[in-house]
């Protein structure tokens, strides 16, 4: 009898334990991501995505000889200069947030000067951008850059290729980034901003834990992202051998959604215009940075842009790899995407 009664208490206790589990919040692993939420779209057109809250894995310490071999056509010591990436530490999203489907595109941006007044920094300090002209000579210039200036010829409006309404804006600063985000929070009554650092991995990831959320094989990049290719190759053929090994069908830009989107419904984070978000950047800030919510140093000299563009490298492109700029850079490959906070 004794028994009988232990077995009953046992499995009623179970029961409801099973099921005060489920009455919990669920939780977005790496392992298990859970589907972006119902979307919204604003004033100027900008479709976001539901991201949940939940945490992951952020960064990487992979091993150069690991690097070496996925990327053999690089100089090895370059897998030495990614310290920054490491350690791999635990992060928590504690609020779900909305994030840009897309890119902040040159039609929206086009719409937000033209309601708001307000002049981008390449215009209103009068010495423009970067462009890309055929003819420039990248040895005539002291760094050797990919691009020709800063020149006032070139600016949001003109980078020196194509685009249209839809293509991703680039040649914006940190600061032109900010700006949207003040005068839409402003319009609409609703916090826009930039993404934080850890916020833009955990969307960028939506639950992988490999280099892309494609996938290990930069190959796997031709279905997602728009990188440096074979196409973007022709204009710069003495960095072919860097070129993803593919054809995109895009030279430059392309236009924003043009690739899968990932888990989490976002498209572009890998590739076609890199990303300013809100953090300053430090080599050691992943040693010290809290599990909850990092908001990324409090003070530093450049901010951190992520996920590459369409000149960008496939190595350079992966989820973890961190790059940066002073605030008022505007270059031809620079762009944005914007979070808007939940309720």
């Amino acid at each position: 009898m004794r028994d009988r009664i232990l077995i009953l208490y046992r499995t009623t206790w179970a029961f409801l334990f099973v099921a005060a589990m489920a009455l919990l919040p669920f939780s977005v692993t790496a392992q298990v991501p859970k589907p972006a939420g119902a979307g919204i779209k604003n004033s100027l057109g900008m479709k976001f995505a539901l991201i949940p809250a939940g945490e992951f894995m952020m960064g990487s310490q992979e091993s150069p000889e690991s690097l070496a071999k996925a990327y053999p056509q690089y100089d090895p010591k370059r897998f030495l200069l990614l310290g920054d990436e490491a350690p791999v530490h635990k992060v928590r999203i504690t609020r779900a947030f909305y994030m840009g489907r897309y890119e902040v595109t040159v039609g929206q941006f086009k719409k937000f000067l033209k309601e708001s007044g307000y002049e981008p920094e390449s215009v209103a300090d009068g010495t423009g951008g970067y462009g890309y002209n055929p003819h420039y000579d990248p040895a005539t210039s002291k760094r050797g850059d990919a691009f020709e200036g800063r020149l006032s010829k070139y600016s949001w409006q003109n980078p020196g290729f194509p685009q249209t309404d839809d293509h991703p804006v680039v040649n914006v600063t940190w600061g032109d980034a900010v700006a949207l985000a003040a005068w839409l929070s402003k319009k609409e009554g609703r916090r826009y901003r930039l993404p934080t650092e850890a916020e833009w991995e955990y969307a960028c990831r939506a639950g992988t834990s490999t280099r892309y959320y494609s996938g290990d094989d930069p190959k796997t990049l031709l279905k997602v992202a728009n990188v440096f290719d074979l196409d973007a190759a022709k204009n710069w053929p003495k960095w072919q051998q860097f070129a993803l090994d593919g054809h995109d069908a895009f030279e430059f830009t392309s236009p924003a959604g043009s690739f899968a989107p990932n888990g989490f419904g976002l498209y572009d984070m890998h590739g076609n215009a890199w990303e300013w978000v809100s953090d300053w950047h430090s080599d050691t800030y992943y040693a010290n940075s809290p599990v909850d919510d990092p908001q990324g140093p409090a003070t530093g000299g450049v901010r951190v842009r992520r996920g590459g563009s369409w000149h960008t490298w496939p190595f350079y492109a992966r989820s973890s790899y961190r790059n940066w700029n002073k605030p008022d850079t505007r270059y031809t490959l620079v762009g944005m995407r914007l979070v808007r906070e939940a309720d």
